[in-house]
């Protein structure tokens, strides 16, 4: 039987051999291919030189969110610096023209391109629709974006390529076989350490169900195939030539899972923070209510049954004292009827709790009502665990409430710190500490909480256009060499 093995290696390690050869020679043949293609889809301009086409892969780019401001705020940064560069839009969204999608991004985020934008509309953009694998989600939108990538490459094949949307496995597919300079804007990791560490420990959380959590042999298998995408998500993230990372807290992530320190660097996104600046800041006149607001899509991470149960936990030791009256407003877009059962679901645990008067409910509100609240409110509340970055706790703060959010992630490492040795804001991790949070701050004098919203006004800076505009500059200056 060994003899027989041993007369199987030589000819099957010679077999392997000839198989990588033909790999090799298969994939060099389509690099080959593709930047021939790369010269005839890419004419020279009038004066004979051939513009520098710098792609950005961003199906969802007309959606509207804060990912899509970073990429608009970084098209309009590059057409600012360089003359002779063409940018290129990878995209999904074929329900609207060019036209209208730069239309929106002006509408939305009051952005003015100084430049045309090409753009490439994709057609297979439900490969990476989350609703097509109900099992192994991450690997199976990972591995779809690969073939999307792929209908991205033929259809264009630029100098420079930046993954603005967490497509990391889309990385090696343009430097290797497109010959591109790649990079890319991490908002998220698709995968955490922390996310590892719920699965081992068993916790049940949003994306950790609890049929998996209560199984042994459930979470051993979830623990293995997270560790597999882990290691293949630090193999394809290390290709890039340029990473960005939106906050300290994704950077720690992606060091730790990507190892490629040299070429990292923090660009915080571009927050609409002059438009909150704008509300006059004054000291507070009436002390008959007080409202909390929080602002953030209807989402389960973010926690909403954590901010309504803190409150009630407030209303009840509140009404031991003679105090004002108190007010909860949940700001939020819902955008499906998943979201709008989500709220439905919270409604009834305010009437559980016997809070259904005191909790205001206010979905996909116009940007006026949403400034309105924001003057009006004296706390602003956000509970999300491990918060990636954190825009609404920046637009609290610069609407002028006393932020209150959770201690881990972005707001704890990036936003509500102190600024020139001043207190910004405050944070809690359960409900206790929430409901004691909130107290405290509604006891302090009009006068205290004047000076921590004038020192959180002040910090925000920090997330401006202008401060995007300058770190993303520098940081993609090695592409352009």
């Amino acid at each position: 039987c060994f003899r027989l093995l041993c007369s199987l290696l030589i000819p099957a390690l010679f077999l392997s051999g000839i198989l990588c050869v033909c790999l090799m020679v298969l994939l060099w043949g389509i690099r080959l291919w593709i930047l021939q293609r790369k010269k005839q889809l890419n004419a020279a301009g009038k004066d004979g030189k051939r513009p520098l086409l710098v792609a950005f892969f961003h199906p969802y780019c007309n959606a509207g969110g804060g990912g899509e401001r970073v990429l608009w705020c970084a098209i309009r940064t590059l057409q600012k610096k360089y003359r002779n560069v063409t940018c290129v839009v990878y995209t999904g969204d074929r329900d609207a023209t060019g036209e209208e999608i730069v239309e929106g991004a002006f509408r939305r985020f009051n952005i003015k391109l100084t430049h045309p934008v090409k753009f490439v509309f994709l057609e297979k953009r439900y490969l990476v629709e989350a609703s097509l694998y109900p099992h192994f989600t991450l690997l199976g939108q990972s591995l779809g974006s690969v073939f999307l990538g792929w209908e991205a490459l033929l259809k264009c094949v630029p100098d420079i390529y930046i993954d603005s949307m967490g497509y990391a496995f889309t990385l090696p597919l343009f430097k290797y076989l497109g010959g591109c300079r790649v990079g890319c804007y991490v908002h998220y990791p698709t995968i955490s350490t922390d996310m590892l560490s719920v699965v081992r420990n068993q916790d049940t959380r949003f994306n950790n169900a609890a049929f998996i959590t209560s199984n042994l042999l459930f979470s051993k298998f979830k623990l293995v195939y997270y560790y597999f995408f882990a290691f293949m998500y630090g193999l394809v993230g290390s290709c890039s030539d340029v990473i960005m990372v939106n906050s300290s807290w994704t950077l720690n992530h992606i060091l730790s899972l990507w190892r490629a320190g040299a070429c990292m660097s923090v660009v915080y996104p571009p927050c609409d923070v002059q438009t909150f600046l704008d509300i006059p800041l004054e000291e507070e006149k009436s002390t008959t209510e007080y409202s909390i607001v929080s602002v953030s899509q209807f989402r389960p991470e973010k926690d909403h049954r954590l901010q309504i149960r803190a409150f009630a936990k407030l209303l009840r030791e509140k009404r031991l004292g003679q105090q004002p009256s108190l007010k909860l407003i949940l700001i939020g877009g819902c955008r499906n009827q998943q979201d709008e059962e989500r709220v439905n679901n919270l409604k009834r645990l305010c009437e559980e709790l016997g809070v259904s008067k005191d909790v205001m409910f206010r979905t996909n509100i116009p940007f006026e009502e949403l400034k309105r609240h924001l003057a009006e409110a004296t706390v602003g509340l956000h509970t999300m665990w491990n918060e990636h970055f954190g825009i609404g706790v920046v637009e609290c703060m610069a609407a002028g409430t006393v932020i209150l959010a959770h201690n881990s992630g972005g707001p704890k490492l990036d936003i509500v710190v102190p600024y020139e040795g001043h207190i910004t804001g405050f944070l809690a991790e359960n409900e206790d500490g929430y409901a004691e949070t909130m107290a405290y701050i509604l006891s302090l004098s009009p006068e205290k909480r004047l000076e921590i919203r004038e020192n959180a006004r002040r910090s925000v800076h920090r997330f401006s256009d202008q401060h995007f505009e300058e770190t993303f500059q520098l940081s993609v200056e090695p592409l352009f060499k």
